[in-house]
């Protein structure tokens, strides 16, 4: 008897265990069914190019960080776009850990010890893409790699490097969009850098031609094996700064040596149920958050399309005109004693804006105090969800479109002309100093969300990540039906640019309230964005530069 009773126990455990272990797999397999198609459970990288993205998801999957997956995708990129980041750039990383807390690792390029004083005088007074060695400023790029490594990295420092050596190496199809570009370089102007993409018959190389960096592969494994200090001091510093300085530049093995790397905390803008976390000036954070303070006073949902999509863009634009008036505001703190750039987050200052926007129409440029600034084009951006929660928002570039256009044959790196950011900004520079930018890489969270997101295409990336932003959090649209969503570009001089398939009535509907149009020969807006909701991953790499994200 007591057998029996002993076997039928054993046997309501087994059952209840069984029940048990089934409404956990149900429970699973609910999850995963609402789940969005092509989403992931674990993690996810979205970079410019499908390539960088599965380096970097794949370094996640091998146990690294999220630093190390954004680093991995990084070097990546430098190759498969190489007109738009590199080495020979700067980056800014907003870094948040597995607790929770955020931080801003800013390794943007800094004005050298010796410029031409009479340099700014040289500005172009409308927007064009300026080249040339005297405005490349001291790269920042791979210290900042290793700065945010030590911090948060996993795996060892040369394991990030291997992929991008060998694709470097061994060659891969030139991709569209780097065949795009190369096409317009100057053979009289730009001949090194033209010559490094030349095929064995001395033409230029052509989309899905193997294109290979066999100089710039011997760097990366230098830095690979020795360190950032390998770029910094030593023998690729040298042969660096020789080629750059018969090109006409006056950086100098100090600024190399002397670059420092600068770590603080981010900014926290309230943003409905989330908190957004973005990095203080020289970025453009201040520009995004005041857009987005002023319009969420409008209580924007899907309503207000239906309601009045004309009123909804036309407060978005002249929100975006009091924000070019106070971009003179994106002065490097350690260079500047004004203190009010942080006050432009407040709601006040939203409110009070808010109150100046009439439904009736548009005003002049004084009106807004709008100042002059330099339209930038360049740039690249990460964002990475691992699975421990921590993520990496990271924006990169040599700003313009092949930076300088000055490469230096025996390092295989293509400099910056970061200099140019100054333009129109400020009456003078300073010895260490770092350019204003529109880089915005950002972090939002939520009690029940995380989304990881950033944008390219200099001044165009706060139109990109506005635009994204509003059409996914207050319109619900999808993360990537938002990011393709057409956008309103307003420029240096509020003249408002339209992306080709934007509507048409609006536009019409916009310019009878007084707005000025003008017309955009590219839109360079790409926004990469990763989303974490109810243990589902949403990743989406913009199509506008024919990216794919990466998860698993």
């Amino acid at each position: 008897m007591e057998r029996s009773k002993w076997r039928l126990c054993v046997c309501c455990a087994l059952l209840l265990g069984c029940a048990a272990v089934a409404a956990v797999c149900a429970a699973v397999l609910v999850r995963r069914r609402h789940c969005p198609e092509e989403s992931f459970t674990h993690a996810a990288v979205a970079a410019d190019s499908g390539t960088c993205s599965e380096i970097g998801r794949d370094i996640l999957q091998r146990g690294g960080s999220a630093v190390d997956g954004a680093i991995a995708a990084l070097l990546c990129t430098s190759v498969i776009n190489p007109q738009s980041m590199g080495l020979g750039g700067g980056a800014i990383f907003t870094v948040m850990d597995s607790a929770g807390q955020v931080r801003i690792i800013n390794s943007r390029e800094t004005v050298p010890e010796k410029f031409d004083p009479d340099l700014l005088q040289s500005c172009p007074k409308t927007f064009q893409l300026l080249s040339g060695a005297q405005w490349i400023g001291v790269p920042g790029e791979i210290r900042g790699y290793e700065y945010v490594h030590k911090r948060y990295g996993k795996l060892p420092w040369a394991a990030l490097f291997q992929p991008t050596i060998k694709l470097a190496r061994e060659g891969f199809p030139l991709p569209q969009v780097s065949g795009r570009y190369i096409s317009h370089l100057d053979p009289n102007s730009s001949l090194p850098l033209r010559q490094l993409f030349l095929g064995a018959d001395g033409k230029l190389l052509q989309t899905g031609d193997t294109v290979k960096f066999v100089s710039l592969a011997d760097t990366l494994e230098t830095i690979a094996n020795r360190g950032a200090d390998a770029f910094y001091s030593g023998r690729i510093a040298e042969n660096l700064i020789r080629d750059i300085q018969e090109a006409g530049s006056t950086l100098t093995l100090q600024d190399l040596a002397s670059y420092r790397v600068r770590e603080t905390e981010a900014w926290v803008v309230p943003l409905g149920e989330y908190q957004m976390y973005i990095p203080p000036p020289p970025a453009g954070g201040l520009l995004l958050s005041l857009v987005l303070n002023v319009l969420k006073g409008y209580g924007l949902s899907p309503a207000s399309l239906q309601a009045g999509e004309k009123l909804t863009y036309h407060r978005y634009i002249e929100a975006f005109k009091f924000a070019n008036g106070l971009r003179t505001h994106l002065r490097d703190p350690e260079f500047s004693s004004e203190n009010v750039a942080q006050n432009l987050t407040s709601d006040a200052i939203a409110d009070h804006i808010r109150g100046l926007i009439s439904s009736a129409g548009t005003h002049g440029p004084e009106y807004y105090k709008s100042s002059w600034y330099l339209d930038g084009v360049g740039t690249s951006h990460v964002s990475v969800l691992a699975e421990d929660g921590s993520a990496v928002s990271v924006t990169s570039t040599i700003n313009h479109i092949f930076g300088s256009k000055v490469f230096s044959p025996s390092t295989g790196v293509i400099l910056n002309n970061q200099l140019s950011d100054f333009c129109g900004q400020v009456d003078r520079m300073f010895t260490g100093e770092r350019p204003p930018s529109s880089m915005t890489p950002a972090v939002l969270k939520s009690p029940s969300r995380t989304l990881v997101i950033g944008s390219t295409g200099g001044s165009m990336i706060t139109t990109g990540m506005a635009s994204a932003l509003m059409h996914h959090l207050w319109f619900r649209r999808s993360l990537k039906d938002a990011i393709a969503a057409p956008v309103v570009f307003v420029d240096s001089q509020n003249a408002v640019k339209f992306e080709p398939n934007f509507d048409k009535g609006i536009i019409e509907a916009l310019k009878a309230l007084g707005h000025k149009q003008d017309t955009a020969r590219k839109f360079y807006n790409v926004v990469n964005a990763v989303e974490k909701e109810d243990g589902c991953i949403c990743a989406v790499s913009d199509a506008r530069k024919l990216g794919r994200a990466a998860g698993y």
